[in-house]
């Protein structure tokens, strides 16, 4: 598929290294974006675990501790 670049208002075709670096930075965006969605749900669980173990009286992790930690 043929890309496109605007510079100074004109459209031109991408070159091949444009397209490549491109792919690359896009490419590391996803992997950016996959972990930073694992890090929210990673902390959703350690605040909830850390409320189920709270209520349990049982002891936290380091993790856990720090969710609830103002």
């Amino acid at each position: 598929m043929t890309r496109y670049i605007r510079i100074d208002n004109v459209r031109r075709q991408m070159a091949a290294e444009e397209e490549a670096a491109k792919d690359a930075d896009e490419a590391q965006n996803a992997i950016y974006e996959q972990a930073k969605a694992e890090a929210v749900a990673q902390k959703a669980t350690d605040k909830a675990n850390a409320k189920a173990k709270l209520i349990a009286g049982e002891a936290l992790t380091e993790a856990e501790a720090d969710t609830i930690v103002i």
